[in-house]
């Protein structure tokens, strides 16, 4: 991805969300050419010159200091996403220098004995581009029309803008499709030369004119916890909350848990949903039995008795 255009475009969307009132500015009266602060103002509050900003603005931030970036995060009111996003683009910026690590294609065995041992708990572990890389059967049972789709890995961001039924799991579409966008922002600045994510954006913005909308809005999110609410087309409506747990030792990896209060009707539906969850896990297990002793034979027979 273009990192200066990303700074630029980024830069100007938080600059024109801030009115010289919110910013503590005097203003005057009559009529301002452009939507929020105007660079001066934005370089005033920063304590910087109007020359050295716009500079920074158009892209040129290799080499701005911490300092710097700090009082341009402060002037333009940056939260806590949009402050991580800034120093992000601004080492990206920067020359060359140890590749990042790209997040593991999978998961060591005793992450997925732990998700699997969440019986009452949807799980799952995504990366950066949400991609969904292992989940337990409560996960999956929960993201059930998502995992109808042949396309692997499935993803959350294709499900919410490919699958008409993102519509009737998620109560609030539009919510659910603004933090999806925002999450594969964030992860742009962290990995822009991530060519997945480059691709995976490309499709998102062929495909979908909502995906494109939202791009072009700029916004970061950091996804660590809070609430849901989803409407399970077997259980009904679920609330339940999240907590994002990052696994160090599979660095981009991320475990994504879902709960609901003691209880709760939520808590009472998710017991349903794990029911559900075995009854299809049973009968898909009954379609796969092989069909007669012969067949049952040939299936235990491990590769190391072939060997022999």
């Amino acid at each position: 991805m273009n990192n200066r255009s990303e700074i630029r475009e980024f830069l100007a969307s938080r600059r024109a969300k801030l009115t010289p009132e919110q910013a503590g500015l005097p203003t005057f009266g009559g009529i301002r050419r452009v939507p929020g602060l105007r660079r001066e103002e934005v370089s005033l509050l920063a304590g910087v010159s109007v020359e050295y900003y716009t500079r920074v603005e158009r892209g040129g931030l290799a080499g701005v200091s911490d300092a710097v970036l700090e009082s341009i995060a402060r002037a333009l009111q940056l939260n806590e996403a949009e402050h991580e996003h800034l120093f992000n683009l601004a080492r990206a910026a920067g020359p060359a220098t140890r590749p990042r690590r790209q997040a593991a294609k999978g998961i060591h065995p005793s992450v997925q004995r732990i998700l699997d041992s969440m019986v009452g708990i949807p799980a799952f572990v995504q990366n950066g581009r949400l991609d969904i890389v292992a989940f337990n059967e409560l996960g999956r049972a929960l993201y059930s029309g998502a995992f109808e789709d042949p396309t692997r890995p499935v993803n959350f961001a294709r499900f919410a803008f490919f699958n008409h039924k993102s519509q009737s799991l998620y109560p609030d579409w539009n919510l659910a499709a603004d933090m999806a966008v925002a999450m594969l922002h964030t992860e742009a600045g962290r990995n822009p030369m991530d060519k997945c994510l480059i691709d995976l954006v490309g499709e998102l913005s062929t495909r979908s004119d909502e995906f494109r909308k939202r791009w072009a809005q700029h916004n970061v999110r950091l996804h660590r916890t809070g609430a849901k609410t989803f409407h399970h087309p077997v259980v009904g409506e679920l609330r339940v909350h999240f907590d994002a747990l990052e696994l160090p030792a599979t660095p981009g990896l991320t475990m994504i848990t879902y709960s609901a209060e003691p209880g709760s009707a939520s808590e009472d539906g998710l017991r349903l949903l794990a029911m559900w969850a075995a009854t299809n896990r049973q009968a898909e297990n009954a379609a796969a039995a092989p069909a007669g002793p012969e067949k049952a034979h040939e299936q235990r027979v491990m590769p190391a008795d072939l060997d022999q």
